[in-house]
């Protein structure tokens, strides 16, 4: 429910992009990756009309209308716990239960942190933007199921967030990507972690443009052929940076 303050906010218009907010918040991941409130705090300070965008291309896209006009809240729909364990192996919803299992993560808990870090102003109203902020917010981790890249692990993130700027335009992603990689480059003096992170976006400009999915239907699909479908394709230097840090005893930058 949205606090009365967020009436104030209207997300049909723009925000303007704050760059000393979004350096002060990446300084802060940075130091500690696992502070993901950062996260929103960059989106926000830098997307600016990025949602906006992808609701109107949202409604050019085969049976992006009926998304939008049913306005499905996914972070309720993936807090389905039944609905989850109903899907077969060997399918993207079998593998967000393992993701689920593995990581102790939740959908509804990614939700928490978003309005722990910057409120429910302009993100919990009923409006079609801002359902299209939570549908953004809410498919991260079904995008970590179905790219492959690891949610608890640095360069898996990085990668993410690579391939999140290719499908979305969002320059906070940008940011956090080449944040993440020139790190990596100080600390090990390596490229493995950068060119991994150079995959994911090349990986997600050659995907089909996620956002116009529709996810419950996706879940029921077998992981193989939903990937095929997508044209997301293997993360071959993503898994060669794994094997680099990991022999390096680095996996933690």
């Amino acid at each position: 429910m949205a606090t009365q303050a967020s009436q104030a906010i209207n997300p049909g218009i723009p925000l303007k992009r704050e760059w000393g907010t979004a350096l002060s918040a990446l300084r802060r991941l940075l130091a500690n990756g696992d502070d993901t409130e950062q996260v929103f705090r960059i989106m926000r300070a830098l997307n600016g009309d990025v949602t906006q965008r992808n609701y109107r291309k949202l409604l050019t896209m085969p049976g992006g209308g009926r998304l939008a006009y049913q306005r499905i809240e996914l972070a309720e729909r993936l807090s389905d716990r039944a609905w989850i364990d109903s899907f077969p192996e060997g399918t993207v919803g079998a593998a967000y239960r393992a993701f689920l299992d593995a990581t102790g993560y939740s959908a509804k808990g990614l939700a928490e942190v978003s309005v722990n870090a910057i409120g429910d102003a302009g993100l919990e109203m009923e409006h079609p933007y801002a359902w299209m902020g939570r549908r953004e917010r809410d498919i991260h981790d079904l995008w970590h199921i179905t790219t492959g890249y690891k949610a608890d692990e640095h360069l898996g993130e990085a990668c993410l967030v690579a391939f999140s700027y290719a499908q979305t335009g969002g320059l906070g992603w940008a940011m956090i990507a080449v944040g993440a990689a020139l790190k990596s480059i100080r600390i090990t003096g390596k490229l493995d972690f950068a060119k991994a992170v150079i995959e994911g976006y090349r990986c997600g400009k050659r995907a089909v443009w996620l956002h116009g999915e529709d996810y419950e239907t996706l879940l029921a699909e077998p992981i193989d052929a939903a990937r095929r479908r997508l044209n997301i394709t293997p993360p071959v230097q993503y898994r060669v940076a794994q094997a680099s840090l990991a022999a390096a005893g680095l996996t933690g930058i």
